[in-house]
């Protein structure tokens, strides 16, 4: 058999992505049922999920309100894509905002919600789904960032991500040997709503990390894609 014949498709799977109601998740739920994929969509804003099922068709999606910060609310979410989907093969969590950096900025409140939803939230989502997607020898993918990479002056937020990436290398470690496998996505400037004002010109579009996502998803059982990092190609850092 060819090689490029081992190549999964997602037809006849299920993914999981949370932080879905806009930019990066809603870009990678399109791609994903465009491949076939059925996709259970989580956010708080149950109305902008509601709008990409519309679009997407019922029978390939399903929106689901979610908050990340809490467990009974993600069990909640497998459970519903459970009950519409009937299996659980991939998780995308991908839910998560940022902070001005300097550490006199912003509230601690800010700060305490920041961390609990970028940091929390991703080891909730793995804990909720870990037996499911064990179970089918799936995919646990989690959104890191540059500046996971590198710390950024007075940043909390590079802070938060650098946690994501050392959870996804633990995440790795424990999977290992089962056959389910782990990738950390760790998008550049992106032209997200998480900037207010816009990324600025030559950023990358939600729809550039989407591909790197399915890119992991799509890989032969045998290969792990651990770690993808996507810049514009003009980004300094």
């Amino acid at each position: 058999m060819n090689e490029i014949d081992n190549i999964r498709s997602g037809e006849g799977r299920v993914l999981l992505i949370t932080g879905a109601s806009s930019g990066i998740g809603a870009a990678t739920a399109r791609a994903a049922v465009a491949d076939g994929w059925k996709v259970a969509l989580a956010a708080r804003s149950k109305d902008k999920l509601d709008a990409i099922v519309a679009e997407l068709g019922d029978e390939a999606s399903l929106a689901v309100r979610c908050d990340v910060t809490d467990f009974a609310s993600q069990q909640a979410a497998v459970q519903a894509t459970l009950d519409k989907f009937g299996r659980l093969d991939a998780a995308f969590a991908n839910a998560g905002f940022g902070a001005k950096r300097g550490f006199t900025e912003e509230s601690p409140e800010h700060w305490r919600d920041m961390v609990l939803t970028n940091v929390l939230g991703p080891a909730l989502t793995i804990r909720a789904v870990k037996e499911h997607v064990v179970a089918n020898k799936g995919h646990i993918l989690l959104t890191g960032s540059t500046a996971g990479t590198r710390s950024l002056p007075g940043s909390l937020y590079s802070s938060t991500k650098f946690a994501v990436h050392g959870m996804a290398e633990s995440l790795r470690q424990e999977l290992n040997g089962t056959g389910a496998h782990a990738t950390l996505i760790a998008p550049g400037m992106t032209d997200t709503p998480f900037f207010d004002n816009g990324a600025g010109p030559g950023s990358l579009h939600p729809e550039d990390i989407a591909r790197a996502v399915m890119f992991a998803l799509s890989q032969p059982d045998r290969v792990d894609v651990n770690f993808v990092l996507v810049r514009p190609v003009a980004q300094d850092h």
